[in-house]
């Protein structure tokens, strides 16, 4: 696969955090909060939190010329697709990724590297038990907690449903969880807001948050790009459209 351009069906409930009652959230708005995390650009590997906004006119070129890179294809049958070809869920031992063989599942390894004030079980250096997240796909802060564990989701920028259909199901098994648990194509985000995205690409979902979708597509690009999975025109386009 290649691995070049350094300059990701997304998760349902099933593919994030177990089910819960929804927790306490407080709206920053739609494009009036601070923007929060690093930018896709300066986070090539996915190990920085978060995903801050593009803004500069010089990142928005950036941005365009990276996604101009990936290739485009139709998307394919999704016949075959199950969440388990990928691997189980949040696997530590996936090879090749960062974060992975550390002893503390994916899942966790995300809540950590994006959550503000962040608190462990007793006993525990791996298991969140609450955080603060600011959520980029909406905009809004999230006072999470495990008890209300689906208030949070982990979303596959580039969904596993997806992946499969543009090419993924000729991978090994390997080359499938290495993808699911890489930290490039993972984001701690708003579950409403991830199940709403299903497994989508640009064309059809875009974040509720107008000033984060540059980001979000080059992302998604990333991904593309790391993986050699080409993504659908309309998807290509709605991408470029973005970072206008």
């Amino acid at each position: 696969m290649s691995v070049a351009i350094a300059v990701l069906a997304g998760c349902g409930p099933s593919e994030g955090l177990s089910l819960g009652q929804p927790g306490h959230k407080d709206s920053q708005g739609d494009d009036t909060g601070k923007s929060h995390g690093t930018n896709p650009l300066d986070n090539p590997d996915g190990t920085e939190p978060g995903l801050a906004r593009i803004t500069s006119d010089k990142d928005r070129a950036d941005a365009r010329d990276l996604i101009d890179h990936v290739t485009t294809k139709g998307r394919g049958p999704k016949t075959g697709y199950d969440r388990e070809e990928f691997g189980y869920a949040w696997a530590d031992n996936a090879d090749d990724v960062p974060l992975a063989h550390n002893g503390c599942d994916t899942r966790n390894d995300l809540l950590k590297r994006d959550g503000a004030k962040v608190k462990y079980r007793s006993g525990s250096d791996c298991v969140v038990v609450s955080m603060t997240l600011y959520d980029p796909y909406t905009g809004d802060t999230i006072e999470w907690r495990k008890e209300d564990a689906s208030e949070v989701q982990i979303d596959h920028v580039m969904p596993l449903s997806y992946d499969w259909q543009m090419g993924a199901s000729r991978w090994s098994d390997a080359e499938r969880k290495r993808i699911a648990n890489d930290p490039l194509n993972l984001l701690p985000v708003d579950g409403s807001a991830n199940s709403a995205k299903g497994d989508s690409g640009p064309a059809s979902w875009l974040p509720p948050a107008k000033g984060i979708r540059c980001s979000y597509a080059v992302r998604f690009a990333q991904v593309s790009l790391k993986y050699d999975l080409p993504v659908t025109a309309a998807d290509k386009e709605t991408m470029l459209d973005q970072c206008a």
